[in-house]
């Protein structure tokens, strides 16, 4: 059975809810160049891509804030602004994941998109880039919950927002943060590898932070949904 054949009725009582970037923009690189060189403008001297790294996928402020204190280092409100817009424009520029919109296209449950980042800013990538098609008005952005991935409130937001329990929601997330957060909201995550940014080490702590499956290629995705939601299909059934 592929994603297209699922039948009407239960392709309306599950949902695909995507990470923005990383997983629908290719941005995640972008932003680390970013953010490496912002900060070492600032602090002359001094290597921050080692420290940056493994922190992308969490609040660019917990970036900054945790990359300054492994570093004994200090950024001002004022700075920690100014380099949040900074990276913000350059993701902004940021293209598609490869493959992800004919992905998309053939997925036939509601979609949703769940991000760490301001909901102005995946508006805008989302217009831009024409995905917003696929979302309408169902973003779930960090600024309109109480605390960021890993914590899991986008998550739970999200599927209020779709009027689904966890359970029937699937996730796509590219990082450990976001990987953590779906998990601990009661959903099946798959993670997924191919941004320009990630690296095969990244399989085995997506696995560890609780996803299902890792894969590499938007081509793939379809067929993981379609595997999905007749497994889920089944469990629902055999539920007393």
């Amino acid at each position: 059975m592929t994603a297209g054949t699922s039948g009407s009725t239960t392709v309306a009582n599950f949902a695909l809810i995507c990470d923005c970037d990383g997983v629908l923009i290719d941005s995640e690189a972008v932003a680390a160049r970013m953010l490496v060189r912002e900060l070492e403008t600032r602090w002359p001297g001094t290597d921050v891509e080692p420290v940056v790294l493994p922190l992308l996928g969490l609040r660019i402020e917990k970036v900054l804030q945790g990359t300054a204190a492994q570093l004994g280092k200090s950024l001002t409100p004022d700075d920690i602004d100014a380099i949040r817009r900074a990276v913000e424009a350059a993701a902004m520029q940021a293209p598609m994941v490869e493959g992800i919109e004919a992905a998309l296209a053939q997925v036939p449950l509601t979609k949703g998109c769940a991000s760490n980042s301001f909901r102005p800013y995946v508006e805008s990538v989302l217009a831009r880039t024409g995905l917003v098609r696929f979302f309408g008005d169902r973003l779930f952005c960090a600024d309109a919950v109480p605390n960021p991935k890993p914590a899991p409130d986008v998550y739970l937001a999200a599927a209020r927002g779709l009027g689904l329990a966890p359970s029937r929601c699937l996730v796509v997330e590219d990082s450990v943060t976001g990987v953590t957060a779906a998990s601990a909201a009661g959903m099946t995550v798959l993670g997924f590898i191919g941004g320009g940014h990630a690296s095969d080490a990244q399989i085995d702590k997506l696995h560890a932070a609780g996803a299902r499956h890792v894969f590499d290629d938007m081509q793939q995705l379809p067929e993981l949904v379609a595997q999905w939601t007749l497994s889920a299909t089944a469990a629902t059934a055999a539920a007393p």
